[in-house]
């Protein structure tokens, strides 16, 4: 099959690799769409992925091509959406409910290969079957909305809280998405991005602009700020957000390097809460009935859906800021 390979820090190809086979209680998916995510760039950079080189992709959906010996649950020609979150149900973290958090964590995409190819094999456990009213293709952004179901699973946020989003890239805009649904009384988006802008502002932000301070903050302060950029810039001036007893979330993935300061006697003093999610845990499947309901409209997400081959241009569109939710379609003829 043909598959992009990240083979070593800052390099990648198209290259033909083996078919996957699956294991006892493993399913082939053949892929119909996979996302890019800002976890893609890290491997390219040589963050995250144990081992070089791997097939990237995390992000996806297809439908069965071939069924391990002892799967009795799932056929070929079903429809997925898949979880690439690969625990081992062992240590400590899982042991007590933080398989997220896992001493042996894995993934899809990350650790073992990914779906930036023709072909992806996966547990049985982690496919959530698809139901007519979904397109199969679009069903790629169930993963990405199954992180930002555990973002507001940390905030437990309470109905009529401001929200501050920082980034207006596909994350920042499930966040904003999100928070509507859960009851948010006004949610503000800021982003250098004027493009992303126009998608926040077209999806019903309360207010958007390039810097928080061209905003006009609530009369007691944001309650909740979240940070889907990543960027230490960006982090620190959240940081300075936040109103008496709110809570920050770092929800962007942030370079290993990167650094900010914090103010211990302002988070004692106005009992600010500092707080992170980590990708996936128990979120998987209640992201995907909320996708089937339309909590998102794929059509507004999904800026670019790509052929494999475009693979090397669909991450420098990313690294540019281009667009929204980058797909590669491997079934899509070369263009």
């Amino acid at each position: 099959m043909r598959a992009a390979v990240i083979t070593q820090p800052g390099s990648m190809e198209i290259t033909t690799v083996d078919d996957p086979a699956p294991g006892p209680r493993e399913v082939v998916v053949e892929v119909s769409a996979c996302g890019l995510c800002g976890t893609d760039l890290h491997i390219l950079q040589g963050e995250f992925a144990r081992k070089l080189p791997v097939i990237p992709g995390h992000e996806f959906a297809g439908e069965l091509v071939a069924v391990g010996s002892a799967v009795t649950e799932l056929a070929v020609g079903t429809r997925v959406a898949v979880d690439p979150s690969l625990y081992c149900f062992e240590c400590h973290y899982c042991r007590i409910g933080q398989n997220n958090l896992c001493e042996r964590w894995a993934a899809i995409g990350v650790t073992n290969p990914g779906a930036v190819a023709e072909f992806v094999a996966a547990p049985v456990a982690n496919c959530t079957v698809l139901p007519e009213s979904v397109r199969t293709e679009d069903a790629a952004l169930i993963e990405p909305l199954s992180c930002a179901v555990r973002g507001y699973d940390v905030l437990r946020s309470r109905l009529a809280s401001r929200v501050l989003v920082y980034g207006a890239g596909t994350m920042g805009l499930m966040m904003l998405q999100l928070a509507k649904a859960t009851g948010a009384a006004s949610v503000d988006v800021v982003d250098v991005n004027a493009e992303r802008l126009v998608t926040a502002r077209r999806l019903g932000c309360s207010a958007s602009a390039a810097s928080a301070d061209e905003l006009r903050p609530p009369k007691y302060g944001w309650d909740l700020v979240v940070d889907a950029t990543g960027n230490a810039k960006a982090i620190q001036d959240a940081l300075g957000q936040v109103g008496k007893g709110g809570t920050y979330l770092q929800f962007g993935v942030a370079d290993y390097a990167a650094r900010a300061t914090i103010e211990p006697y302002r988070i004692y003093n106005q009992e600010i809460t500092i707080t992170g999610s980590m990708a996936v845990l128990h979120s998987f499947e209640r992201a995907a009935d909320l996708f089937a309901t339309g909590v998102i409209d794929p059509d507004v997400f999904i800026s670019d859906r790509l052929p494999l081959t475009a693979f090397p241009d669909a991450i420098a569109r990313f690294q540019a800021g281009s667009g929204r939710k980058i797909q590669i379609q491997p079934g899509l003829g070369d263009t």
